[in-house]
C-alpha cells in the first residue's frame, strides 16, 4: 500500500518532499540517495540547497545514485543528467562529487556499463531514500509501460509520449534522445523506502492508477504498491482522480 501525503501546490509538495530527505541526511548522515531529474524534482531540490546554506543540512557523506541517462549524451551536455544535477544540487551543496553516480551516456559497451551500474548500487547496500517522478504514461526512471517488469539497468527506446513531454526541455522535439539507459524496476525496488513525488492533472491518471490500478508493468509505476515503504507526496490536481479513494 502507498501512503499519500496531500500537498497544496508544486511548491508545498515540493517543500513536504525535501522534508523527507532532509530528515532522511540528518538521520543517517552517510546515507545513500537514489536521485530523479526532470521539472518535478526541482523545487524539493531548491529547498534542500537552502537548507544546507542556512547549515541545517550536511550533505558530505551522502552519495547518490541517479535512475537514468540519455544515450549520446556526455556529462557536460547541458541537457544530460549529469549535467542537470550538478546545476540544480550538486554544485550547491558540500557533497563530494565522486561520491555522486550517474549512469554513463557515453559508454562503447552499453551492456558491460550497465551491468558495472548495478553492481555499484549493489554494493552501496542500495538507496536508503529513492526519490522517483512519474511520468504521464506511469513510467519510473525510463521504465516505460511494457509486457514486463524491467530488472537491472537497461538500454530503453523511449516512447513517443514521452519524447513529447520531455521536448520543453529542449530547442526542439528533434533533439531529444530516442533512447536512455535507466535502472531497472527490480533494482528500484531494492530501495529501502521509495519517494515519488507528483504534481498537476497531466499526471492523475497515472497517479491514480499507480495507487489503486492493479499492478501491471502496463503502469510500471503500479508495482510500488507491492514496497514495504513507498510514500507519494502529490498536490491536489494530481490527486484530483483518486477522490473516491481517498474519500
Amino acid at each position: 500500500m502507498i501512503s499519500i501525503v496531500r500537498a497544496r501546490d508544486y511548491n508545498d509538495m515540493s517543500r513536504k518532499a525535501a522534508n523527507i530527505i532532509s530528515a532522511q541526511i540528518i538521520l543517517k548522515p552517510n546515507c545513500v540517495l537514489g536521485l530523479a531529474t526532470g521539472s518535478t524534482p526541482i523545487g524539493a531540490y531548491q529547498q534542500l540547497v537552502e537548507w544546507y546554506k542556512k547549515g541545517d543540512l550536511d550533505f558530505s557523506q551522502v552519495s547518490s545514485y541517479n535512475l537514468d541517462e540519455y544515450r549520446g549524451l556526455s556529462g557536460d551536455n547541458p541537457q544530460s543528467y549529469r549535467y542537470f544535477m550538478n546545476t540544480n544540487l550538486f554544485d550547491h551543496v558540500n557533497i563530494d562529487k565522486a561520491n555522486t553516480h550517474v549512469p554513463d551516456g557515453m559508454a562503447e559497451d552499453g551492456e558491460a556499463s550497465c551491468a558495472a551500474y548495478d553492481a555499484a548500487v549493489a554494493a552501496a547496500g542500495y538507496p536508503d531514500l529513492q526519490l522517483l517522478g512519474i511520468g504521464n504514461n506511469g513510467h519510473i526512471g525510463f521504465n516505460e509501460p511494457d509486457d514486463h517488469f524491467s530488472k537491472g539497468t537497461h538500454l530503453v527506446d523511449l516512447t513517443e509520449s514521452t519524447i513529447e513531454a520531455n521536448s520543453r526541455l529542449f530547442d526542439s522535439i528533434d533533439e531529444v534522445p530516442r533512447q536512455a539507459y535507466s535502472m531497472g524496476v527490480q533494482t528500484i525496488m531494492f530501495a529501502k523506502m521509495i519517494l515519488v513525488i507528483a504534481n498537476g492533472e497531466k499526471k492523475a491518471q497515472a497517479v491514480h492508477d499507480m495507487c489503486f490500478g492493479p499492478v501491471a508493468p502496463s503502469c510500471p509505476a503500479s508495482i510500488l504498491q507491492l514496497h514495504p515503504n513507498t510514500v507519494l507526496v502529490a498536490d491536489e490536481e494530481a490527486l484530483s482522480l483518486c477522490a473516491d479513494e481517498l474519500a
